[in-house]
């Protein structure tokens, strides 16, 4: 019996994203080797065979493809990690575990160079600062999500803060070590310092 076709709106779809991935990816590349700001948008466009109109249709302007890096799946991918956590553990370990689930993804040359760039101007480092706040709210709310009641929430946004807060001083310091080290090293050894110095985590 043959497969069924996919359908045309699901082959669309899977288009798009793999368009919107070329020009990312190429844009990332391009920003790596040459400086954000000598990157022009046909640069980009040529690296990924496509015109300049075809890029806005994807992105607003070379900013948005810093901004969808840093964005690309972080909280949807912690999101899935959080809930795969087995039950009994504390919301702070949920986190700390979901953390070091994906940290296995990270590809160290690439984030490193690509954060080099998200710091090279007030502007970018401004924006980089804003999507932190987002992810805090995605996290609070898979918190919330695993332990619903309403009398938790404030402590379940404190739990998001401080994890979120153990996880850029973690990437930090994995990053002004060169990245020789898995960046897990640094996220457990934030987490730790967030336990001792707060006290063990309720469940």
């Amino acid at each position: 019996m043959e497969s069924p076709s996919p359908k045309p709106e699901g082959l669309r779809a899977r288009k798009r994203q793999e368009t919107l991935e070329r020009i990312a990816e190429a844009g990332l590349r391009l920003f790596s080797q040459n400086g954000y700001d000598a990157t022009t948008l046909d640069d980009i466009a040529k690296a990924a065979g496509i015109s300049r109109r075809t890029f806005f249709y994807y992105f607003k302007s070379k900013e948005e493809i810093l901004l969808d890096w840093q964005m690309r799946g972080f909280s949807a991918s912690l999101h899935r990690a959080i809930m795969a956590q087995p039950p009994g553990k504390a919301p702070f370990e949920v986190v700390r575990d979901g953390m070091l689930a994906l940290s296995v993804g990270f590809r160290t040359q690439e984030f490193i160079s690509i954060d080099r760039v998200m710091r090279s101007s007030e502007t970018l480092r401004a924006r980089k600062q804003a999507t932190y706040s987002l992810h805090e709210n995605a996290l609070h709310a898979s918190l919330v999500e695993l332990w619903p009641d309403p009398a938790r929430s404030a402590s379940l946004r404190l739990v998001a803060m401080a994890s979120l807060g153990a996880m850029r001083l973690a990437i930090e310091a994995w990053i002004l070590a060169g990245g020789n080290r898995s960046v897990d090293t640094f996220l457990r050894a934030a987490f730790d310092g967030l336990r001792s110095e707060f006290g063990a985590p309720s469940r």
